[in-house]
């Protein structure tokens, strides 16, 4: 169990303790849940209540609301950023440095680090160049000419086929398949003719990639997943995406082919969006969005109906299609409306 004094977590984050510096911790946990020797944190207001009767040893809160907790207290300016980085701290350790497990297959012309930790029965083909300080997770599969940054976690079972390049500090989840064929395919007339994908994937710096989610390769130009793109679980991204820095795309969201989407976007779940479409950055969808054309102005949107009773929903369905109806009749209506008004 890990131990930390308020001091050193002050330290740490650059808090002020309020309260006991020598005061031991050796948990983190929520308001409602935490006990004497866990700490917690206050970042919405709407939870400021529940700091009356909170049994944390201490709690992260603003300097403003040193008054509002009569127990210990690390004052810090973004209690949430500073839970975010705690949590580092009181996480397991990971896998020890240098350890190639026995089982584990490489090619004899793959470029290992001294450092890099090889889990049971990975499998690193020809060409591969594996930097310091990887982690690779058991039966995780690196096929020929992958390239894994510095300090990058792949945990089990995670998937690179041929020449993904992953940068360095990334973090990708188990099940995830990078770099997996685009879907093409040719008519011809009776049948389809499959289109190599000719193209790679370049994953930048400080990537993180959700369990289960997949990413294919370039047709012929690269698919790029730009530095501090934050990817949730199922999630599939298709050939030649061009992801710009710093976006979030939480779960089921799905982007076809030859997409553009800018910086600092953020996706909500179940998302759609189409094909060869440009998204401008600074643009958040709202859950469930269906974005069939390119959006050119940063800001929020919509698509779809919010949660009816079923009953309401069916009535409003058969509106919807009466609508066209409706339009040509209120059009109607105001032309016979203007020649009644207008003078003769």
């Amino acid at each position: 169990m890990k131990t930390f004094t308020l001091g050193e977590l002050a330290t740490y984050l650059g808090a002020k303790v309020h309260g006991d510096p020598d005061y031991q911790v050796t948990e983190m946990a929520s308001l409602e849940k935490a006990n004497a020797s866990q700490v917690s944190f206050l970042s919405n207001p709407k939870y400021l209540p529940y700091l009356k009767d909170c049994q944390a040893g201490a709690v992260l809160l603003k300097p403003n609301q040193a008054t509002n907790f009569v127990g210990n207290s690390l004052l810090i300016e973004n209690p949430y950023l500073g839970f975010a980085k705690l949590s580092h701290l009181f996480d397991d350790d990971k896998p020890a440095k240098g350890v190639i497990h026995p089982s584990a297959i490489i090619a004899e012309d793959a470029e290992i680090d001294s450092s890099a930790h090889i889990g049971a029965f990975v499998v690193i083909e020809a060409g591969c160049k594996v930097a310091a300080g990887v982690i690779i997770g058991a039966h995780s599969v690196l096929a020929k000419g992958c390239v894994v940054g510095e300090n990058t976690l792949l945990h089990p079972r995670v998937t690179l086929y041929r020449r993904v390049h992953v940068g360095d500090a990334c973090i990708i989840h188990s099940g995830a398949v990078l770099g997996c064929d685009g879907y093409g395919f040719a008519p011809t007339g009776s049948d389809w003719e499959k289109i190599a994908q000719l193209g790679h994937l370049v994953i930048a710096d400080q990537v993180e990639i959700g369990a289960n989610t997949t990413i294919d390769r370039g047709a012929l130009d690269n698919t790029r997943i730009d530095r501090d793109v934050k990817i949730d679980n199922l999630v599939h991204i298709a050939h030649n995406v061009k992801i710009g820095e710093h976006t979030a795309i939480t779960a089921q969201v799905g982007i076809a082919g030859s997409t553009s989407i800018g910086a600092n976007c953020m996706f909500g779940g179940n998302s759609g969006i189409a094909g060869h479409i440009q998204v401008c950055d600074n643009v958040q969808v709202t859950g469930m969005g269906m974005i069939t054309g390119s959006i050119n102005k940063p800001g929020v949107y919509s698509s779809g109906t919010g949660l009816l009773t079923n009953r309401n929903w069916r009535k409003s369905a058969v509106r919807f299609r009466q609508l066209e109806e409706l339009n040509q009749k209120v059009k109607s209506l105001e032309s016979q409306l203007r020649q009644l008004t207008e003078p003769e």
